[in-house]
């Protein structure tokens, strides 16, 4: 049908492009508007009581996590006697046993070492030293590079093992941070976080104390007071990690 005989029949008239995209402007806007009512219900989302079960249910799962790497601990030692006692291995394979558990980081190691604490600074801290920047609410609270730096810096300086908080470090342990919370092997800690080496002190210090990473961190401690503290030991033991050695995510090439 032609043009002529169509504006004949009926008005010839037609929306604009500007008014359509306005109308789809106001009519999401409504949408999102009903969305948020309906889904706040008239509450403060951010201190909904869902968050706080969240977190309840976090920790009540740490707890759990917790109890089953006792439980596993008891069991390993149990398998690892009746396996020693009846197995007949020779005084030259018991050995090689051993030292390839006290590798795995399975066996308690003991001896020198020392400890490194990293704390949030306080909230409402401040610059402390002239012409810094007032601080960002990142610039107070410890990150994931910062206990890697710490980690990585030890095995640099020679330990024979690691402790984070109360767990040993394996080869395929990971230290991740979510939030203002550290995840470890399934388990979920809050600041001051305490990693424990043990090892020559003075090839620890060493490494600590060359590390860019950790010297960078130290100048947010001058500068904001994030937490930071070295204490060494005379003789300190870490236990044996306890845990699944399987992998998960890796396969072994073939």
């Amino acid at each position: 049908m032609s043009n002529s005989a169509d504006s004949t029949s009926r008005p010839s008239r037609r929306f604009k492009p500007v008014r359509l995209l306005t109308g789809g402007v106001f009519a999401l806007a409504g949408l999102i508007f009903w969305t948020s009512f309906n889904t706040a219900h008239g509450t403060n989302i951010r201190t909904d009581d869902s968050m706080l079960r969240l977190s309840d249910l976090i920790q009540e799962r740490s707890r759990k996590n917790a109890d089953l790497d006792e439980s596993a601990a008891a069991v390993r030692s149990r398998v690892d006697t009746l396996a020693g006692r009846d197995n007949g291995n020779s005084a030259a394979q018991k050995k090689k046993l051993a030292d390839l558990a006290a590798a795995a980081g399975t066996e308690k190691v003991s001896g020198p070492g020392l400890t490194v604490t990293l704390t949030d600074a306080p909230p409402n801290a401040t610059a402390r030293i002239p012409g810094v920047p007032q601080p960002q609410p990142n610039d107070l609270v410890i990150h994931q590079q910062d206990l890697q730096a710490v980690v990585n810096a030890l095995w640099q300086g020679g330990a024979k093992g690691i402790q984070v908080m109360d767990q040993r470090l394996i080869s395929t342990s990971a230290v991740r941070c979510v939030g203002n919370t550290l995840i470890l092997q399934g388990r979920v800690y809050s600041p001051p976080y305490k990693v424990t080496a043990v090892g020559d002190r003075g090839a620890l210090r060493k490494a600590v104390d060359a590390s860019p990473s950790i010297q960078n961190y130290l100048q947010y401690v001058n500068a904001y007071g994030l937490g930071w503290k070295v204490d060494q030991h005379e003789a300190v033991t870490l236990p044996g990690y306890s845990g699944t050695v399987d992998l998960h995510y890796a396969k072994p090439v073939t």
